[in-house]
């Protein structure tokens, strides 16, 4: 038993190391030790202290070696001000796809300044449990991807699989890698129940079938099925939309794809194809044509956009603060609808003119927002597929809501149990009402004050609790934050930048 400790600890570090780009040589100069003692800690040959596990957990910056040290939470001390610049990241969703996509490629794929958030985490241990070589090139968050010749589909990460709904976008293009594989069920946000059908719609046209049993998707695929009309997607989803254009990239035919998502990640993985030699037409509409290749080679390089989510994340927080910020790197042809729903409830603010993203296509611009006095909108406020307000913005209203004066009614309707999390603002001092499962009513203004609650197993509901508590008097404290680490990089630290008091903290 303790031999098998040994070498799950063993195996972590080696990861750990392989992530950040190290070799087993520069570890050890780290740690002022020889290379064969760290050759012995990862095969588990090695005896370990807790100073050595924790000296080994800094030297790789790493919480992946940080062992039993329990979930981390948020101590919050209000209300705040923020001031200064910062400037959004890469999309989270994006850098998700494109390394699903990875997968079509057998060349070597270079993403640039990746978000380091725990989904990618996860995604990279399933990578490498497949054979995927996977290596954090520098401090800018450049990562380097190098699939091996043959994919080792028997030895999934199955733990890493089952802590992201990511893997799902597996199906896409494994399916041109495989006639038989398995994939774990999939996790992350506890949404309700969202149906793998619509995904099984759109592949089965490529020969795919699924059927799930025991934790797993059972996959069979019929290589001699090709898609004989265009393929209607049965709801306009992004992941949805993704799956059917990494199944369309390795298919050499034309394929048409209709009702196709045209939002920010599916319009960077459409730029990421076409680096690789496919021929994708109609980017930003709702009907795709691929010209898919019968095998993909090549060295790319690309760099995502910027995240459109994280931007309103930095918005909602100066909106609710009464902060004057300049949020650089804006992707503004994300945000337009947020923007003029915003300034019909009274937010001023100044823009920069628009430049190109690096990734050679998508609209930015400099915002800098001034302390305003809002009010309710005048009709309730949901989304809608882009160019319609995003899905994933929706629940910042609610903590924006929660300031200005008026009511508000905010519909989600894409999920049946996100709104429920929003009536957490109450236990700050807001008035949230839930009318269903999908509507919420929030009058406003509200007056926050410091209280201690539980993390809500949803992520953008999350961050809007860490939002209300910057606003909030007093000390506030927010436990169990591993879902905003899976879609936010350093977020607390990041908004101590801005002149915010967040310490993260452990239970002893």
């Amino acid at each position: 038993m303790t031999q098998d400790y040994k070498g799950r600890i063993g195996n972590l570090i080696r990861d750990a190391r392989k992530h950040r780009g190290m070799t087993q040589q520069q570890l050890a100069e780290r740690l002022s030790t020889s290379q064969s003692a760290i050759n012995r800690i990862e095969k588990g040959h090695q005896n370990l202290s807790l100073e050595m596990i924790a000296r080994i957990g800094s030297a790789l910056d790493s919480e992946i070696v940080a062992l039993g040290a329990g979930p981390t939470h948020l101590r919050v001390t209000g209300p705040t001000t923020l001031s200064g610049s910062i400037a959004v990241k890469t999309s989270k969703n994006a850098g998700v796809a494109l390394l699903c996509a990875s997968l079509l490629n057998r060349g070597r794929t270079t993403l640039r300044k990746v978000a380091r958030i725990e989904e990618v985490n996860r995604l990279l241990e399933v990578l490498t449990s497949l054979g995927v070589q996977t290596r954090w090139l520098n401090d800018d968050n450049d990562l380097e991807i190098i699939p091996p010749a043959e994919l080792d589909l028997s030895n999934i990460d199955v733990t890493a699989a089952r802590r992201t709904r990511s893997v799902i976008m597996f199906l896409g293009p494994l399916l041109h890698r495989a006639e038989n594989f398995e994939l774990p069920y999939a996790g992350g946000c506890n949404l309700g129940t969202r149906t793998v059908e619509p995904h099984m719609s759109a592949l089965r046209p490529f020969g795919l079938e699924v059927k799930a049993t025991e934790g797993s998707y059972h996959a069979q695929v019929s290589s001699q099925l090709t898609p004989a009309r265009p393929i209607v997607l049965t709801e306009r989803g992004d992941t949805v939309t993704e799956n059917a254009l990494m199944a369309a990239a390795l298919h050499p035919g034309t394929t048409v794809i209709r009702n196709a998502s045209s939002n920010y990640m599916v319009q960077d993985l459409c730029f990421y194809l076409q680096r690789l030699g496919v021929t994708v037409e109609g980017i930003g509409t709702t009907t795709l044509t691929v010209t898919g290749c019968e095998q993909i080679d090549v060295d790319v390089d690309y760099a995502p956009s910027e995240d459109p989510i994280e931007a309103m994340s930095l918005l909602a927080a100066a909106i609710v603060t009464g902060s004057s910020i300049t949020i650089e790197r804006v992707p503004i042809e994300f945000l337009e609808i947020e923007l003029a729903l915003l300034e019909e409830m009274g937010l001023n603010y100044t823009r920069s003119e628009e430049y190109v993203a690096r990734n050679g296509h998508t609209r930015l611009i400099d915002l800098t927002t001034h302390a305003s006095v809002l009010h309710a909108p005048l009709d309730k406020i949901h989304p809608m597929p882009f160019p319609g307000l995003n899905i994933d913005n929706l629940p910042f209203f609610a903590v924006i809501a929660a300031v200005a004066t008026g009511q508000t009614m905010l519909h989600d309707w894409v999920y049946e149990n996100r709104a429920i999390y929003l009536t957490d603002l109450n236990k700050l001092g807001a008035q949230v009402k839930l009318l269903d499962p999908h509507r919420v009513l929030v009058e406003g203004p509200s007056s926050f004050t410091g209280t201690e609650m539980m993390c809500p197993p949803a992520l953008r509901p999350a961050v809007v609790l860490l939002l209300g508590m910057l606003a909030a008097k007093g000390t506030s404290v927010l436990r169990s934050t591993y879902v905003i680490h899976r879609g936010y990089e350093d977020l607390a630290e990041r908004l101590n930048l801005l002149g915010a008091n967040i310490e993260t903290f452990r239970d002893i």
